[in-house]
Parts: C-alpha cells; sequence; structure tokens
C-alpha cells in the first residue's frame, strides 16, 4: 500500500484527487494539504511515499516542494498535477515521474500510480543499472507549447515526409526526426518497422493477422498495414518477445 500526498490551494482539487486515488487498491493513507509549508510539516513527521503536488500555490509552489524533497533522507516520488502546460520541461529537470493536467481522467491517474510503483521498485537497494535507468523523454510541441512525453507512451509512429508524428493515447505529436533514425535508434525498446510508413511499439499490439491479402496489426485503436517486405522481420521480432498479440 502506497501512503500519499495530496498538496493543492484549492480544497475542492484536494478533495477530488483524494477521492480518485481512494479508489485505486494500491493507495493506503492520503494526507492533504492546502499549501506548501503544510505539505513540508506533513512530509517530516510522516513516512510519504509520493506526493502529488500542484505547481501553482502561494508562498511555496509545487516546484519549490519538489526541490526541497531532494533534500529529504527518505524522498518520495512526486506528481505534478496541473492545469498549465507549460511546466513539463522544468517538471522533468526536477526528475518528476509524472505530470498531470486538469481535469485529471481516472484511467490517465492510474497509469501514474503505476510508475510512483516502478519508481519505489527502482529506488530499492539492489535495484539493477536496467531498472534504475529512467524512462527515455522526448520533448514535442503541441499548440506551441513544448512539453515532455515518455518514450513508452508511444504507440506507434508514422512517416510524413521528413518529420514523425508519435501517437500516443492522449494525442498525436510531430517531431523533426525522420522515420529511418527513430527505427535505428528504437529497435532495441522493443519498435519494428512494419510499413514504409510505420514504426510499431511491440508491447503496445494487441492483434496481429499476418495471413491473408492484407496482413494487419492493431495498435489502440488503428489498425495498420503490414508491408510484405518487411512482414518476414516482424514475424523474427514477434518470436523474440513475449507480446499481448498473438497472430
Amino acid at each position: 500500500m502506497i501512503s500519499v500526498l495530496i498538496a493543492d490551494d484549492e480544497q475542492p482539487a484536494v478533495d477530488e484527487l483524494a477521492f480518485l486515488l481512494g479508489q485505486d487498491p494500491r493507495i493506503g493513507t492520503i494526507h492533504r494539504a492546502n499549501s506548501g509549508s503544510e505539505a513540508i510539516r506533513i512530509l517530516t513527521r510522516e513516512p510519504v511515499d509520493a506526493a502529488f503536488l500542484d505547481i501553482h500555490m502561494p508562498g511555496l509552489s509545487g516546484f519549490d516542494l519538489a526541490r526541497a524533497l531532494q533534500r529529504f533522507e527518505h524522498k518520495p516520488a512526486f506528481v505534478f498535477v496541473t492545469a498549465d502546460e507549460e511546466g513539463a520541461l522544468e517538471a522533468f529537470d526536477l526528475a518528476a515521474v509524472d505530470y498531470l493536467l486538469k481535469p485529471v481522467r481516472t484511467e490517465r491517474l492510474q497509469r501514474s500510480v503505476t510508475r510512483v510503483v516502478e519508481a519505489m521498485r527502482q529506488a530499492q537497494p539492489g535495484a539493477t543499472d536496467a531498472a534504475a535507468k529512467r524512462p527515455e523523454m522526448i520533448a514535442v510541441t503541441l499548440g506551441g507549447t513544448t512539453r515532455m512525453i515518455r518514450r513508452d507512451d508511444v504507440r506507434y509512429v508514422q512517416a510524413q515526409g521528413d518529420y514523425a508524428r508519435l501517437h500516443t493515447d492522449e494525442a498525436s505529436y510531430l517531431v523533426r526526426v525522420p522515420m529511418s533514425d527513430l527505427e535505428r535508434q528504437w529497435a532495441e525498446a522493443g519498435f519494428v518497422r512494419v510499413h514504409r510508413s510505420y514504426l510499431v511499439a511491440l508491447p503496445h499490439v494487441t492483434r496481429v493477422r499476418l495471413g491473408g491479402e492484407r496482413p494487419t496489426v492493431v495498435v489502440g485503436q488503428a489498425e495498420l498495414p503490414v508491408s510484405r517486405r518487411l512482414l518476414p522481420g516482424l514475424r523474427e521480432r514477434l518470436d523474440q518477445v513475449t507480446p499481448r498479440a498473438r497472430p
């Protein structure tokens, strides 16, 4: 069971997040604070595994709190919960586990809790170098705002000329990187080229149909074509892993 702290100067936001977190069986004790100073008092006397921090609080902001947490002997994992997309770059510079945008959706919050669990596991003594490695973050731009996304949230990549579009569950992002570069750089992370226009993340493939006239793979809500030329390579990669999908 994970003990958590919620810090937000708006009480309705605290209550809503506490309710949503309370529905997750992995969550135990929930502490609540309405200011940064109150959060510090709680953190100094209570063993907290994770902190969900609003960024814009009077006095000590969420960023100030995150910097203060760096000096704690027992440093909790922390997640920023905010309506402001523009703080994502600074959030990940501070080693945030996640960056949640308000209004918070239940399924998105559950993913944050999963990331907290992963961070706690990685922080345990004896964790392997591979387990301790932080997930690769990618800077993307949406609506004129730069933010960070995790590579393991990318379901598939679509070629668009000299650019590539990264598709996640929540949105798609155009990045100035050729598909061929991503194919080479992300191969070890489980990405495989299935078509001249598509690169898919094998862990997110839910169904494959490799026979018939039109082979396809299903990733999330998208059904993508598989090139005959690339079919043998896909079969080989599927044989090397234990994917969710079955041909």
